[in-house]
């Protein structure tokens, strides 16, 4: 399909965790065809095969791949496990960023960030707090352009600041809780000479 081709080819750019010889399924289409069965409602890795299983016929005619059969969901979990999450957020940034082109003469954009704790991401037992993400959303296109963790020891304020420097938003407009609102920021003392 050719509206798939261009984040096919982002993805192709993701460093395969797998050894040469043991590359049943290419890693674009394994990354492509488990955000289909996520936005279907997949939310485990057996839930991922079923997908891949009971569309793999469609799949295959509309990509034009061969896959006799469904990956096992044990070699769709080290597939994933085993992904540089640097390598596949950079892949979704860039993505973004192309989907988020603004037209010629269009009004300034707009940037809202925005922290949440993610629901489930605690673990009593081993003493580990809930986790929490910074995402940068587009508001006229409703894309996520970027997202970051925030350290447990930090807070929203040092994320903010990082992903500002990361992401191109020159000429856009950003918002932010009430909590960015400092007199301190990290940017350099004022330079004056005194006579």
């Amino acid at each position: 399909m050719k509206s798939f081709e261009p984040v096919l080819s982002l993805f192709a750019t993701i460093p395969d965790p797998r050894r040469a010889e043991g590359k049943l399924y290419q890693l674009q289409h394994v990354l492509l065809f488990a955000i289909f069965a996520m936005v279907c409602g997949a939310n485990s890795y057996r839930g991922l095969r079923t997908y891949f299983r009971v569309h793999r016929e469609k799949l295959n005619e509309a990509f034009g791949i061969d896959w006799k059969r469904a990956p096992a969901h044990t070699a769709i979990r080290y597939i994933l496990h085993r992904l540089g999450a640097a390598d596949v957020e950079k892949v979704f940034r860039e993505h973004a960023a192309n989907l988020n082109c603004a037209p010629a003469g269009a009004n300034p954009r707009v940037v809202a960030f925005d922290g949440k704790v993610l629901k489930g991401s605690f673990d009593n037992f081993n003493d580990i707090k809930a986790r929490q993400v910074l995402s940068a959303f587009a508001v006229d296109t409703g894309l996520v352009l970027a997202h970051i963790e925030i350290d447990e020891k930090s807070n929203e304020i040092p994320a903010l600041q990082k992903l500002l420097r990361e992401l191109s938003l020159t000429d856009h407009i950003t918002t932010a809780d009430a909590i960015h609102c400092q007199k301190k920021l990290s940017r350099p003392p004022p330079t004056s000479t005194r006579i």
